[in-house]
């Protein structure tokens, strides 16, 4: 038999048990492409033996996928025929002998020949052919001179990894940017858009390079199931196709043993969020190696060859930002502070900064959960990093990664990576909640209840993957989850409403006749009170937004505005006047008698509770610290409180100011009572001695407030990750017939209520009550306030007091 007829025997048993293998269904996933590999394997190293006769110092070497072993059913077979040079006219002939039979079995073919130095040459010069090389397998021939090639490709690899990284990473983010984002499409390339096959294996290169590694859980489970999916895709289609076309969807998910397309679609958009965290996580490390490579020489000249220890700065109790990251304090105990990891998450998306992966891998593995209801702070520390903005989406999929939302919120599941069929959605369901409360953080300023509204935000879909019309369906969920993080039963009720009637506004604007006052009078009837329709305008634009550009526009967002301002008036009636003074307690009216004696303010700290809600008996909750000031009417006193607590590093999260008259058998004056509800932003709280000594040179002008907080402020400058939607200053011109009530919306921030209060004391205006709420990370402001003359203001001095005033906290 003559070496042709030897060869077309190998050719055709290759083929008969390649074709058995791929078509009989004994096995699958890894075993399959490991058993391909092989046959591959054996038929090209008798195909070499045959073919290279005498020859030596010769190497048949198989790259890329094929070194891997990740042979799909249509895969290109990556081979590299390695030789020590000389004998041109041989080598060549021998490359004909190996390549034409793999050609001849329709086998789609990525081949060279080269010398080593040409390899080496080779990768230095094109990133692609040296990621390649890193998966170089021996096949046959000289294994010595295949060995010998890797050993070097490694070393190369990871002496150039510093210039080489960076440019890996470019790479990465073109085809990112070319392909989109693998878990958001619905015919996704499984190679090259981003959390791909493609990622997977820049993160093997990263790992070679010994600078970083990619988070281990989860990724090889991931990697394996877009491999599964393309396998079958091939199978399915007869193609060497990686994009998973919507009319093949069906078919492979069938061949999956999976329900239906939506499943096959969540399985893959799973396995690319695994990919494409640890994607992120891994370039983020590698861009601190890499930066504090290119410092540490200088730092060593400075520190005489001293070892320089990152910086650790407070963020929030228990959490710390260090070299860029935010992550726990020596002393946190998550297993005895079931609120960090929500306060952690909020400390860091409104710093700007990513967590630590090992915090979080820390926080899921020790924290103790949450009790339901949840305490007040966990609600805070919820609605702080929904309201952060564009940091918040890194910060969720950081929890994300490591089952955290899931445990705080089991109906996320359902919702968890579901695609939308929906052209008009470019976004899975929870990413579409979370980019909404993105957008509704910029929209915080238009309405009285920005927690509801981002809260909302977060909820409006969540219906969604249940039977039936998802609006309706996500009402009880939207209800039951807000009983669970604590809302009390009014808010409930809110939350449920704005749930269920999310797309109340932009349907009947869109679809009605807004001239018909049937139609007014339902959207009306639906929404119930102003309050609810202002939440329900802003959750409105921020879904549409969060939608894509065709679900929003200046026509639509004109006939909604019109709709509005229609169903307003239909409520206007609803309006209610500024409530009553409540009668004083006992502890109040003792305070105010000691203040009005003693001509100095009175205070008292107390802790502060609230009793348990309707749904949830049971121990009453705390909220927190309160502090009762009492202080003999005069100037300066709303402005000198709220500093002084500021520069003790308290925040306010809720506060009341009204004036208390006397008895006469007491003296018959006025005295100011305040009521604040405070926390320490970390570290224990002040003494009561130290807050009362301070505001009595705060209320004599010994005490300079403005320049001790702008002296901490320069020492310890805030970081913020996103910029936040600017100050609102309005006037509410029905809310009271007593007095003129300006409103206030603005990001919370050390000393913003004094600096509202020394505004409001420059315009020459006095405050007669005020009731101060902290909403995550957003402040929401009502002063009542009286001209010099103790009337309300006329509607020019309002005007002007507000321009005043916005412009004061814009400066």
């Amino acid at each position: 038999m003559t070496r042709a007829d030897v060869r077309g025997e190998a050719e055709k048993g290759y083929a008969a048990a390649r074709l058995r293998l791929l078509t009989e269904g004994a096995c699958t996933g890894p075993p399959r492409r490991a058993a391909l590999a092989g046959l591959t394997d054996h038929w090209l190293a008798e195909l070499f033996t045959a073919a290279a006769g005498g020859l030596r110092g010769i190497a048949l070497v198989a790259v890329g996928g094929y070194g891997r072993g990740e042979l799909s059913p249509r895969s290109d077979l990556d081979l590299l025929l390695l030789h020590q040079g000389g004998g041109t006219e041989e080598i060549a002939a021998l490359a004909d002998r190996l390549w034409y039979p793999v050609w001849d079995l329709g086998i789609s073919l990525d081949h060279a020949v080269r010398t080593p130095a040409e390899a080496r040459a080779a990768a230095r010069e094109d990133l692609r052919v040296q990621l390649g090389l890193l998966d170089a397998r021996h096949l046959a021939g000289d294994l010595g001179l295949t060995t010998a090639l890797r050993t070097a490709i490694l070393a190369d690899w990871r002496n150039q990894a510093p210039g080489r990284l960076p440019a890996l990473r470019e790479l990465c983010a073109e085809r990112a940017e070319r392909q989109g984002e693998l878990r958001y499409l619905l015919e996704p390339d499984l190679k090259e858009a981003r959390g791909g096959l493609r990622d997977a294996t820049a993160l093997r290169a990263v790992a070679a390079s010994w600078l970083a590694d990619a988070p281990r859980e989860g990724l090889a489970d991931a990697r394996r199931r877009l491999l599964d999916v393309r396998d079958v895709l091939h199978l399915t289609t007869g193609r060497a196709t990686d994009r998973l076309a919507l009319q093949d969807q069906d078919q492979v998910a069938a061949e999956l043993g999976l329900p239906d397309a939506d499943a096959l679609l969540r399985q893959v958009y799973e396995a690319a969020r695994v990919l494409s965290y640890a994607g992120d996580v891994t370039w983020r490390e590698v861009g601190r190696v890499l930066r504090a490579r290119a410092v540490r020489p200088r730092l060593r000249a400075l520190l005489g060859g001293g070892r320089q220890i990152a910086e650790r700065t407070p963020l929030a109790e228990g959490v710390v930002e260090q070299d860029g990251e935010v992550g726990l304090a020596r002393t946190a105990r998550p297993e005895h502070d079931p609120v960090l990891p929500l306060r952690a998450a909020a400390a860091a998306a409104q710093a700007g900064l990513p967590l630590s992966p090992r915090a979080v891998r820390h926080l899921a593995a020790t924290a103790c959960p949450l009790p339901t209801p949840w305490p007040a702070e966990a609600r805070e520390q919820l609605v702080t990093l929904l309201g952060s903005g564009r940091p918040t989406v890194q910060i969720w999929e950081a929890l994300e990664a490591e089952g955290l939302i899931t445990r705080f919120l089991p109906d996320w599941e359902r919702v968890r990576c579901r695609p939308q069929r929906n052209a008009v959605h470019r976004w899975t369901v929870d990413r579409h909640l979370i980019e909404t409360a993105v957008r509704a953080c910029a929209l915080t300023r238009r309405v009285g209840r920005p927690d509801l509204l981002l809260v909302a935000a977060l909820l409006h879909d969540i219906g969604k993957g249940r039977p039936g019309d998802h609006c309706a369906a996500g009402e009880p969920v939207a209800a039951a989850v807000a009983r669970r993080i604590g809302f009390g039963p009014a808010d409930t009720r809110v939350l449920a409403t704005l749930v269920r009637h999310h797309l109340l506004l932009v349907r009947t604007a869109t679809r009605r006749d807004l001239d018909d006052p049937a139609t007014v009078r339902a959207v009306a009837e639906a929404v119930g009170t102003q309050s609810t329709l202002e939440l329900l305008h802003a959750l409105t634009e921020a879904d549409a937004l969060a939608t894509g550009p065709a679900a929003w526009s200046s026509w639509r967002g004109s006939l909604v505005a019109d709709l509005v301002g229609r169903v307003r008036a239909v409520l206007a009636g609803d309006i209610p006047d500024e409530p009553g003074p409540t009668a004083p307690t006992a502890e109040q009216e003792r305070l105010a008698i000691e203040a009005f004696r003693t001509g100095g303010p009175a205070l008292a700290l107390r802790a502060r509770t609230e009793p348990p809600v309707e749904e949830h008996p049971g121990e009453p909750e705390p909220l927190g610290v309160e502090l009762l000031i009492a202080v003999a009417g005069q100037p300066g006193v709303l402005p000198a409180v709220a500093g002084v607590l500021a520069t003790h590093r308290l925040t306010v999260r809720a506060a009341e100011l009204r004036p208390l008259d006397l008895p006469a058998g007491v003296g018959g004056g006025s005295v100011l009572l305040l009521d604040w509800r405070v926390a320490a932003e970390y570290g224990a709280l002040p003494q009561a001695v130290r807050l009362r000594a301070d505001l009595v040179r705060a209320l004599d002008g010994s005490l300079d407030i403005a320049g001790r907080l702008a002296e901490r402020d320069a020492a310890h400058p805030r970081r913020h990750g996103t910029a936040a939607p600017p100050p609102r200053v309005t006037i509410a011109p029905a809310a009271s017939r007593h007095a003129t009530v300006i409103e206030v919306r603005a990001q919370d921030a050390p000393g913003l209520l004094f600096r509202i209060g020394r505004a409001l004391e420059d315009a020459g205006v006095r405050v007669r009550s005020a009731h101060v709420s902290t909403l995550g990370a957003n402040a929401v402001d009502a002063f009542y306030v009286l001209s010099d003359k103790s009337v309300p203001l006329s509607a020019g001095e309002a005007a002007s007091t507000a321009r005043e005033l916005e412009a004061a906290l814009q400066a």
